[in-house]
């Protein structure tokens, strides 16, 4: 096996598996194994920010599937994750795995 087949192997084994970092989300009304991770946009920026006098950002990071998902999301559309609404402001697909960065206007 390459390494590259064994990265795509390890998406769906390792990463993406619910026994081991995934947990079951429900992303635009379907249940699919996804990767939160608030602790890469820490490094990335900060958690709130910001914008006008009592208006915030909450922003969050998820990894899916691109199987799982659907076709990548682009910048502006909308998401909804776990009942809540949020806007793409970046996605990539990086092998088969979507990286997609949201944000909510938080009051």
């Amino acid at each position: 096996m390459t390494f590259k087949e064994q990265i795509r192997a390890d998406v769906g084994n390792v990463f993406l598996n619910v026994d081991e970092f995934a947990a079951v989300h429900i992303v635009n009304g379907k249940e699919i194994p996804t990767l939160v991770d608030n602790i890469e946009l820490i490094d990335r920026e900060k958690k709130a920010k910001s914008h006008m006098d009592g208006v915030n950002v909450r922003t969050t990071l998820i990894y899916v599937k691109a199987r799982d998902y659907g076709p990548l999301p682009p910048v502006g559309s909308i998401v909804r994750l776990d009942g809540s609404t949020y806007k793409v402001t970046d996605s990539t697909n990086e092998d088969g795995v979507y990286s997609i960065h949201l944000e909510a206007n938080k009051s």
